[in-house]
């Protein structure tokens, strides 16, 4: 299940990108969200060994459990945290606020999205520690 979300994580990249070379700041950050928001699901489901995804209620609950199941144990580093953090801060700018994220801010937070994912996909390429072959 974690490789479909990793496949979901990387279209909404994709579009991202897509986007931001459109010079649609508000939509290349919404989906540069979206596809950390899909690999941190990824990674989470990692963290609790389970196959099938966990589904947080809220977003904050999700980032709380990311870095209280991921960066705090040091099985990713904290600038993927803060990552996270400041890509969905940007995003509600750009789904709520009639200003428009600046064009140079989105393609900061579609960068740090394809870094956020290399991450992500490094870690769901190792086992679980203590595990054999997971």
């Amino acid at each position: 299940m974690t490789k479909q979300i990793m496949d979901k994580a990387a279209k909404a990249l994709a579009s991202a990108r897509l986007l931001l070379d459109a010079e649609d700041a508000d939509g290349a950050t919404n989906r540069a969200y979206y596809a950390m928001f899909d690999a941190a699901l990824a990674a989470l489901a990692w963290a609790t060994r389970h196959d099938d995804l966990p589904v947080p209620k809220t977003h904050g609950g999700m980032i709380s459990s990311f870095g209280r199941l991921l960066v705090q144990p040091g099985h990713l580093s904290p600038e993927l945290g803060r990552a996270l953090n400041r890509v969905h801060e940007l995003r509600l700018t750009a789904d709520y606020v009639a200003e428009p994220v600046p064009l140079e801010r989105a393609a900061s937070a579609v960068d740090e999205a394809a870094r956020f994912l290399a991450g992500i996909g490094e870690l769901l390429a190792t086992p679980w520690p203590g595990s054999k072959g997971r």
